[in-house]
């Protein structure tokens, strides 16, 4: 049996808390979701990740205003 089924789906407002691993986040309708999980060890990696630097003069690459700033007229 074959169903056929036409949406329009409107989102004002998303807010995505936490992804994780095998996550599945989904607007719509599906048939079937198989659950599937591959871990991969393609850089040949052989012990822990270093600790992440930090860096104080961050700057992102699309400047973004304030929120007090951005005023329409």
């Amino acid at each position: 049996m074959n169903f056929y089924i036409n949406q329009s789906i409107s989102i004002n407002y998303l807010k995505v808390n936490s992804v994780a691993n095998s996550s599945v986040f989904q607007i719509g309708s599906s048939g079937l979701i198989k659950a599937l999980s591959n871990n991969y060890n393609t850089g040949g990696f052989t012990g822990p990740a270093p600790e992440a630097q930090t860096d104080d003069t961050f700057s992102p690459v699309v400047p973004l205003q304030s929120p007090g700033s951005a005023r329409s007229s």
